[in-house]
């Protein structure tokens, strides 16, 4: 049973900058391909970042591509969102996953665990 508990969310103006983290424990962190999620009231779940077992490979939904970074220290079982250049529309509670998979995925369902979440609030 892998648990992960994200941080690091909060209110920002917007362009403003939050580095989110993922801290992940019970599990073998280093064969987990991670990923960041998002969901806005009213609006479905949606990707927004994935990364491979040994962050070699990153994925970006295109709406955050060239704003956002993922990255993972497999050593400290953390995996962390930079975010910069936030927008409004970037306001969401944003998750963690985990997935027992070595092939990186932008699918939610192929992700087998999942934090509680962290608020992102960016003010116009």
């Amino acid at each position: 049973q892998v648990q992960l508990v994200e941080s690091g969310g909060g209110l920002v103006q917007t362009g403003g900058s939050l580095r989110l983290s993922c801290a992940a424990s019970g599990g073998t962190f280093s064969r987990y391909v991670m990923g960041w999620f998002r969901q806005a009231p009213g609006k479905e779940r949606e990707f927004v970042a994935a990364i491979s077992w040994r962050g070699r490979i990153t994925s970006y939904a295109d709406f955050v591509k060239g704003r956002f970074t993922i990255s993972r220290d497999n050593a400290k079982n953390t995996v962390y969102l930079q975010m910069n250049s936030l927008k409004p529309e970037d306001t969401a509670n944003y998750y963690c996953a985990a997935a027992k998979t070595s092939v990186i995925t932008t699918t939610g369902v192929q992700y087998d665990y999942w934090g509680q979440g962290t608020q992102v609030t960016v003010s116009s």
